[in-house]
């Protein structure tokens, strides 16, 4: 196959059936479920009558339920197949979606976002190990690139969608349109998704079954050579999206209105190195791409930290390190997350749950992190970022001494 065509076809059973699309469309649902929202955030206080801590339950509660989602959905796929338990997911994710657009108080809010994060982590799981079933595993990593290309408007486009849903509609009405999202989807799945798990375990859900997948696949040193990285990276971006608002609006006085466009340029930097990303790979290969994306993170960290420490504040450092951050993930992420999971092909699921749990785990201490070292100055954040940074740089080169070490 040339590695630099357009075109990436999925096996030949699965060549009638739009599983780019359907895969792009899963993923998209993450990133629109916290970020759809964001711009509501102050106005749930007020309506509800709720201090800000309680808010943001609203968005902790659903990382926490994602994270420990992952370790029972994808065993559940491994056994019973991608199609029905993503297409049950989704029905939660619908319903789910409905009770947080009609929620009468803030306590039901939070219970609601708690169970659409599982139906949302039932579409991000089996995206994954769809990935692994429907593709050839020399072109697993070109697929993650490109769907990450696509994955990148949603992050860019739904503060600024959800700022102007909150002016004209209110709060509700980012949770209506993901209402009407994700039944769309859910219809789209129904009609076109056929089942590409051909290697069911029959035994991936019994305690002993999955235990020894657990061991299988924690015990790989391949795993921990892409997912840890990845998860680290993460963490570095989440830190931007749990942090970014209280420091442009709170301390550099940008106005609400204009939250939106700063948190979308620094998300296009996760286009862009998405778009990098697939043009290192022909060229270079996922291992040396990802050491040149773990060089990246810690050069934006450092950047960053070093232009807090003399003093600078202003808005275009905080977008831009974002970008620069962000543009790092986008070449990190596409390598560590295709990695973690191609070598199970029968515990693709258990795999790609165990990644995304982790994930979870570091944007969660992350982003507790960033609320607990916040002090009115640019320096926590600065520290953090620059701190992620140098810890990615750190576990690729530590865990992956050699290139053949994270080959596809």
């Amino acid at each position: 196959m040339n590695q630099s065509s357009g075109a990436i076809p999925p096996l030949t059973r699965f060549a009638h059936a739009p599983i780019l699309l359907l895969v792009a469309c899963f993923l998209m649902l993450q990133p629109l479920s916290t970020d759809l929202y964001l711009a509501s955030l102050p106005s749930l206080g007020s309506v509800f009558g709720a201090p800000m801590a309680t808010v943001q339950l609203t968005l902790s509660m659903f990382v926490i339920a994602f994270g420990l989602a992952q370790l029972v959905i994808g065993p559940l796929s491994d056994r019973y197949g991608r199609r029905p338990v993503v297409i049950w997911g989704l029905g939660l994710y619908v319903v789910a979606s409905l009770l947080c657009a009609f929620a009468p108080s803030i306590e039901l809010l939070i219970a609601a976002r708690f169970v659409q994060a599982l139906g949302c982590c039932s579409a991000i799981i089996i995206a994954r190990a769809i990935v692994r079933d429907a593709y050839a595993p020399a072109d697993s990593v070109r697929v993650i690139a490109r769907v990450s290309t696509w994955l990148a408007l949603a992050p860019l486009t739904g503060p600024i969608l959800g700022s102007y849903l909150q002016v004209t509609f209110g709060w509700r009405a980012a949770f209506v349109a993901l209402t009407l999202l994700s039944s769309a989807v859910l219809a789209a799945v129904i009609l076109r998704l056929p089942e590409t798990n051909e290697h069911k375990d029959a035994r991936a859900t019994e305690l002993a079954g999955l235990a020894a997948n657990w061991r299988l696949v924690l015990g790989s040193r391949q795993f921990w050579a892409h997912a840890l990285p990845g998860a680290l990276s993460y963490g570095s971006i989440f830190a931007f999206i749990s942090g970014s608002s209280p420091v442009l609006i709170r301390i550099l006085q940008v106005p609400t209105e204009w939250f939106g466009y700063c948190f979308a340029f620094g998300v296009s930097g996760y286009m862009t190195g998405t778009i990098v990303c697939r043009r290192l790979l022909p060229a270079f290969g996922p291992a040396v791409t990802l050491r040149i994306g773990s060089t990246l993170s810690v050069g934006a960290g450092a950047l960053f930290l070093a232009a807090a420490g003399f003093g600078l504040a202003h808005w275009a450092l905080v977008t831009g390190a974002m970008f620069l951050t962000m543009l790092a993930h986008g070449v990190n992420f596409p390598v560590s997350q295709s990695g973690s999971v191609t070598p199970f092909p029968q515990q693709a699921g258990t795999a790609a749950g165990l990644m995304g749990a982790l994930y979870m785990c570091v944007a969660f201490v992350v982003g507790t992190a960033v609320g607990a070292t916040y002090n009115g100055t640019l320096y926590p954040l600065a520290a953090i970022a620059c701190t992620l940074g140098a810890s990615i740089f750190v576990s690729v080169r530590l865990l992956a001494l050699h290139p053949a070490a994270v080959a596809s």
